[in-house]
């Protein structure tokens, strides 16, 4: 899909990553609207390239509905739905409360599918139609420490790979971005020795968006941050006694770091 005159969503807009694509799909002449929670910041983004951008909560349904119809009516019909925002709260299962799953899982994948059904209708009436998911590599490979993080993502994975193979014949497009890490608010502290070593080589959310770009053009599925990460895929499908052996060696590597924090 090229991206000239195309009206492009993106949740998550306001920052990081969201923010970064917006910019570069509107300089490739997509027409960008930008969503977030933060809708004076999604607002701010767009305007600095003719855009529109305004609040909009992910995990509520009718919101999402009713962003959806606003921009249908003033900007015109969505050819690229890009499902970006995102969190990443809670720990292990048993120190993490309940309400913080019931959370996360609303915004990290449920958010998808709203979206999904808000756009996916008329897509299909027009025949085409593209969908974009952020995910993580906490989705294929898991992450240390954030047990919801890593089982959201693994939902997004898989609805993404269910929408690609169930509706691509019927002109719909999928892919799914699922990075290492990206020098974003939520990566946090990018020097502490877990993000150097669990989260691999540390992106710039520019570097993501062009990514991306290349990854629509091309209508590719999978968009994967770093070639490490595709390495780190085939040993886990490869041997996954082994990958699991080496995840375990890191997991207690990162308890001692934190352990040593703490006592000095």
């Amino acid at each position: 899909m090229q991206f000239n005159n195309r009206v492009a969503v993106i949740t998550g807009g306001a920052s990081g990553i969201g923010a970064a694509c917006a910019r570069a799909f509107a300089a490739k002449g997509a027409r960008i609207v930008c969503l977030d929670i933060n809708g004076d910041g999604a607002a701010d983004v767009a305007a600095k390239f003719g855009g529109t951008g305004f609040g909009c909560d992910v995990s509520d349904n009718q919101d999402v509905n009713e962003a959806v119809a606003r921009i249908r009516k003033d900007i015109g019909e969505i050819d690229l739905f890009f499902s970006n925002a995102g969190v990443s709260t809670g720990g292990d299962p048993l120190e993490t409360e309940l309400e913080v799953w019931e959370s996360q899982w609303q915004i990290n994948v449920m958010a998808h599918v709203h979206a999904i059904r808000a756009v996916l209708p008329n897509m299909l009436e027009r025949g085409e139609g593209y969908l974009v998911h952020t995910a993580s590599m906490a989705g294929y490979l898991t992450t240390h420490r954030n047990l919801t993080y890593a089982t959201t993502k693994h939902a997004v994975v898989g609805l993404a790979e269910w929408m690609s193979i169930t509706y691509h014949h019927r002109g719909i497009r999928t892919s799914l971005l699922a990075p290492l890490g990206v020098r974003t608010p939520m990566l946090g502290d990018a020097s502490a020795a877990w993000a150097s070593s669990a989260a691999g080589p540390i992106k710039e959310p520019e570097d993501v968006a062009q990514q991306v770009i290349e990854a629509v053009e091309a209508e590719r599925f999978l968009i994967l941050t770093d070639e490490l990460a595709q390495t780190w895929m085939e040993r886990k499908t490869g041997d996954i006694e082994r990958w699991l052996n080496g995840m375990r060696r890191m997991q207690v590597k990162i308890d001692d770091a934190e352990m040593k924090s703490a006592d000095s």
